[in-house]
């Protein structure tokens, strides 16, 4: 009798150690971007490559749309979710306690690992605006209110010395820039991401635009003022009709976390990623810059997590 009930003592403490692992499930949630840019399906991509392959971890990854940089900037540093993307100049902005919205209030966030750098993109319906100076009077999308491609817009308006009282402005997501355009609702859109970009071959298959070079002296004044935005280009024929290089501002993405997130998770999230990306390549073309000389240069501090990986390859 005392030998079935320690038999049975034993199953029962199995059981019982079993479900615990059972329900010590860890869910991370990843804020991405509208529908139409690189961020809401590549973070959706990725997400689920988590999942699957961190399952006996006990680690699930929902992504979750957003209004992308600044939004997830917030959202991380706040906690109410654990990892987002974020173009490097809203991450150290965030980081730092700079520039609105975080002026004064540093984010408790850090770098989890850079995804790719993102050209700036400025697309007009009328041939005769040939330089950002050109927008004056015009109507203008900026971009969601609040996203990186906003901040970055703005920069640029003031940099050709104008502000948004010299233009009509509007702040529509990603796919309603697009719908904008088609309808010739705006004369120009800002937008910023990887090329190439599904919103803006949803346009260029319907509508003739074309793409505006922004001013070397722009370029000039927003590199030397922040160290995190470069010179860069779209190469002609990236989207049809462009037969032509456009020289633009670029910016790196990164995905940043709450410093608080478990060092062990963000080496698993980081490690995972790296090792399996080949997994998701065909998510978008930009996938493929998804290595770890890529990834180690994320625009503010490394998470020990990510440290820990990228040490182990010796990049760091």
């Amino acid at each position: 009798m005392k030998k079935y009930l320690s038999l049975i003592l034993m199953v029962s403490l199995i059981v019982f150690m079993l479900s615990g692992i059972s329900l010590a499930v860890t869910h991370i949630t990843f804020g991405t971007g509208s529908p139409g840019g690189v961020y809401y399906p590549l973070g959706g991509a990725m997400a689920d490559l988590w999942t699957k392959l961190l399952k006996a971890e006990g680690i699930e990854a929902t992504a979750e749309s957003t209004a992308a940089s600044v939004e997830n900037c917030r959202l991380v540093g706040s906690g109410e979710i654990q990892i987002g993307m974020a173009m490097g100049g809203v991450a150290f902005n965030a980081w730092e306690g700079k520039l609105s919205p975080f002026e004064g209030n540093p984010q408790p966030i850090l770098g989890l690992f850079s995804m790719y750098p993102a050209p700036q993109h400025l697309l007009v319906l009328d041939p005769n605006i040939k330089s950002v100076r050109d927008l004056k009077g015009k109507r203008v999308s900026v971009d969601a209110p609040g996203s990186g491609c906003e901040t970055l817009s703005k920069l640029i308006i003031e940099a050709a010395g104008m502000t948004y009282d010299d233009m009509k402005v509007s702040y529509y997501s990603q796919p309603e820039a697009a719908q904008a355009l088609k309808d010739r609702n705006v004369d120009a859109v800002f937008w910023n991401f990887a090329f190439p970009a599904s919103a803006v071959q949803e346009v260029t298959a319907v509508r003739d635009v074309y793409f505006i070079s922004i001013d070397a002296d722009i370029i000039k004044e927003l590199t030397t003022k922040f160290p995190y935005y470069k010179e860069g280009k779209i190469p002609a024929n990236t989207y049809k009709g462009q037969d032509y290089d456009v020289t633009t501002v670029q910016v790196g993405n990164d995905v940043v976390i709450n410093k608080d997130v478990d060092e062990n998770i963000a080496y698993l999230l980081v490690k995972t990623l790296f090792e399996n990306a080949v997994e998701i390549h065909n998510v978008h073309p930009v996938a493929k810059q998804l290595i770890p000389e890529n990834g180690v240069k994320t625009g503010i501090p490394l998470h020990p997590g990510a440290e820990k990986y990228f040490k182990e390859l010796g990049l760091l």
